[in-house]
């Protein structure tokens, strides 16, 4: 893991656990996707939006949940974006919509 690693992920980590978060890594990311999807973890940060959503997408998009840190109120959303294309079609999938506001009463039980 490069230098990014131990200077920024490796202190934010420390950091959450010092606050009682069950955090750990920084965690090579071509292998934390699949640890999480086998149950390891219940969640993975992605520094970035394009390293996070590449191994949703493929992993199962319908199950994603884009959530917004460090807002006071908890803020998630479907991970597919707008849909603009099938808008008014008959032919969307509600599942990650659900999904979405599963996640979002689950982190709001825990405030």
């Amino acid at each position: 893991m490069g230098r990014e690693d131990q200077d920024i992920i490796a202190p934010a980590v420390r950091a959450a656990r010092a606050d009682g978060i069950d955090a750990s890594g920084p965690w090579p990311p071509d292998t934390v996707f699949m640890r999480a999807r086998n149950g390891e973890f219940d969640m993975v940060v992605a520094q970035y939006h394009d390293q996070g959503l590449i191994p949703v997408k493929y992993l199962g998009l319908e199950h994603g949940t884009n959530v917004t840190v460090g807002l006071p109120f908890v803020r998630t959303s479907v991970d597919h974006g707008t849909a603009f294309d099938i808008a008014g079609k008959g032919v969307a999938d509600h599942t990650s919509l659900l999904t979405a506001l599963r996640h979002a009463r689950t982190l709001a039980g825990d405030r």
